[in-house]
């Protein structure tokens, strides 16, 4: 499942959980994929070189690697 500004839900919650883990993101867990998600995925991004997706987009290829580096606790 793809996910990008605007959306909402529990696979949101989760991505914020992963990224605070990864050190960028510390807003609110509140399911809520807005600028500050998208900065975090788009950072986590940049950092590992992944551009499949598109900046900011949490797709298959930046799931993958965010996945396989955190427990998203």
């Amino acid at each position: 499942m793809t996910l990008r500004r605007g959306d909402r839900g529990p696979e949101v919650t989760e991505l914020q959980y992963r990224l605070r883990e990864a050190g960028l993101y510390d807003g609110p867990m509140n399911g809520r994929y807005n600028q500050d998600v998208e900065e975090g995925v788009a950072r986590y991004q940049y950092a590992r070189n992944l551009e499949s997706d598109g900046w900011g987009v949490y797709g298959p290829e930046t799931r993958r690697w965010l996945e396989s580096e955190t427990t998203g606790r």
